[in-house]
């Protein structure tokens, strides 16, 4: 609006001064030609003013539609900031879980190397003879392919190692490796259906509550997160003080 009030005041100013000078050149122009000279000015100022009043009008859209552009960056900036916060959380998570797995993954291979060290003990008269050796030597295979991230072949020599050795001490622990594997490629159903397995046929056995924080896992993996809730107060109910049950506590914890 202060524009369109300049343009005016100035072509009032003009016009005042073309009509203050008529007077003293009457005697040069007859009116006609006054009366053209004044159309033409007021033609001129009238164009003027619009082409001001245009350019005003344009170099407003343009700062609105800059603001505009500024505001989709920031928002955009946001979103993408708000992503990478995402990610790093899953990042973290999964490193997590991964660090906790090779940490019970070296503590049993410390344990299979002492127990292959010590003396075996006599085996009872009664009960077949067993190749402690074989076992230990099919085991540590097993969870050295595991380590190495060969999941598939871990997998099925896991499974063989529970079929050729279903009475070792060292069984129970096969199967919920084996179950690990499933979980480590994603195959969650049967990760959760292989975990189950543990306390079902060793339901005394030290194993039985990882067994279930995994089973829990995977089943909250597969978008189960009903049926992994209850596991994980299940367990918490059935060993309070065992690690898995301070991780399913954890878990409880989150949304």
């Amino acid at each position: 609006m202060s524009r369109i009030n300049t343009t005016a005041l100035l072509a009032i100013a003009a016009c005042s001064s073309v009509l203050a000078a008529f007077p003293a050149h009457a005697g040069l122009f007859d009116d006609d030609q006054a009366r053209n000279q004044i159309a033409q000015l007021r033609d001129d100022l009238a164009a003027q003013s619009k082409k001001m009043d245009s350019d005003f009008a344009t170099s407003a859209r343009g700062q609105i539609d800059l603001a505009n552009q500024i505001q989709s960056l920031k928002d955009e900036i946001a979103r993408l900031r708000g992503q990478v916060e995402m990610q790093s959380n899953d990042i973290e998570t999964a490193k997590k879980r991964q660090t906790d797995f090779y940490t019970d993954l070296d503590s049993r291979l410390r344990k299979l190397e002492t127990a292959a060290q010590a003396p075996a003990a006599p085996a009872a008269p009664a009960a077949p003879a067993v190749d402690q050796a074989a076992e230990t030597r099919d085991y540590a295979a097993a969870l050295t392919q595991f380590k190495a991230a060969k999941y598939k072949l871990a997998l099925a020599s896991f499974q063989d190692f529970v079929k050729n050795h279903g009475a070792s001490a060292l069984a129970p622990s096969a199967q919920y490796w084996a179950a690990s594997s499933y979980y480590q490629m994603h195959q969650y159903a049967k990760a959760a259906e292989t975990f189950a397995k543990v306390p079902a046929a060793w339901p005394n056995d030290g194993k039985v509550p990882d067994a279930l924080l995994g089973q829990a896992d995977s089943l909250r993996e597969a978008g189960k997160a009903m049926a992994a809730r209850k596991i994980y107060a299940s367990l918490i109910k059935q060993y309070p003080d065992s690690s898995a049950a301070k991780s399913a506590r954890q878990r409880l914890k989150k949304k």
